[in-house]
């Protein structure tokens, strides 16, 4: 829930998934339209299926849940970074757990120059980080480093006079560190979604596709009709900037499609996993 997201603004995501899903055997139960709902408003709704989909494996192996490396990564959702941890903090393994703040402090204290967001690069880090791993106290470790990178060793200007290992630092120029890759432009373009409405309800359509797969949005039209749009609003994904348009329509008018449709009152909306961007859409062409 913490991906791109305060704590201030998880917590009562936080608090309403525990009280309905207070255990594996409860979230592997659910059906995905429900863990949806409860997600929606945190994004990357990939995460919410992965969480299910590992509930539903580890309710298979009578809710046991992995300590070991292979173990952890068999589960959905779960990548290097995770599964590493999981290892210190739940099992207080001296691993390498290598976030943005670690990679951050690594990269200064040996003055790696090898961009990080490269396979050559984060190798170099993880090596370097491997040095420096106690033979026991993972939990403890991994949370010194990650707290020096937090508030010590931050990106852009690092406090130095205050950095408890600053006599072992290579970097001479550190606010320079670590060094990435240069970023890909920010790519434009434009989506339209039709707007069928009685005043009473609103049309939506389930979508199949890897991106909103299960979430119910405005049915997509593949070109944009004549006349203004209903509400229009812009959001990022990745490296994209889209802009959203709404066009008034009638159900008759809009392409047939393999995907479900179907009518929803306005006030069903609040349980209806939709994505952020058409919710605040539908909310614009409202005028709310």
């Amino acid at each position: 829930m913490l991906q791109q997201t305060t704590v201030a603004a998880v917590i009562p995501y936080y608090e309403r998934w525990m009280k309905r899903f207070p255990s594996v055997q409860e979230l592997a139960a659910a059906e995905e339209s429900e863990v949806l709902a409860l997600w929606q408003g945190l994004g990357y709704y990939r995460r919410a299926r992965n969480l299910h989909a590992a509930a539903k494996k580890l309710d298979e192996r009578a809710g046991v849940f992995p300590r070991d490396y292979e173990g952890l990564r068999d589960l959905p959702g779960i990548g290097d970074y995770t599964a590493q941890a999981v290892r210190a903090f739940a099992f207080d393994e001296p691993v390498p757990v290598l976030d943005a703040n670690v990679i951050r402090v690594v990269a200064r204290l040996f003055e790696i120059r090898t961009p990080v967001d490269t396979a050559k690069g984060l190798a170099k880090v993880r090596a370097k980080l491997e040095e420096l791993l106690p033979a026991k106290g993972g939990h403890e470790f991994v949370s010194a480093i990650m707290e020096l990178g937090a508030l010590v060793c931050r990106a852009g200007r690092p406090d130095c006079l205050l950095c408890p290992v600053k006599e072992f630092c290579a970097a001479k120029t550190p606010e320079k560190l670590p060094v990435k890759s240069p970023k890909a432009p920010v790519k434009e373009r434009a989506e339209y979604a039709a707007w069928v409405s009685d005043g009473k309800r609103i049309l939506l359509q389930q979508s199949t596709a890897r991106r909103w797969g299960g979430l119910w949005r405005l049915p997509p039209l593949e070109t944009e009709p004549r006349g203004g749009p209903a509400a229009e609003l812009t959001y990022s994904i990745v490296r994209e900037r889209v802009t959203l348009r709404i066009h008034r329509a009638s159900e008759r008018a809009l392409a047939a499609s393999d995907e479900p449709r179907k009518a929803f009152l306005f006030r069903e909306l609040e349980q209806i996993a939709i994505p952020s961007p058409h919710r605040r859409a539908i909310a614009k062409a409202r005028g709310e």
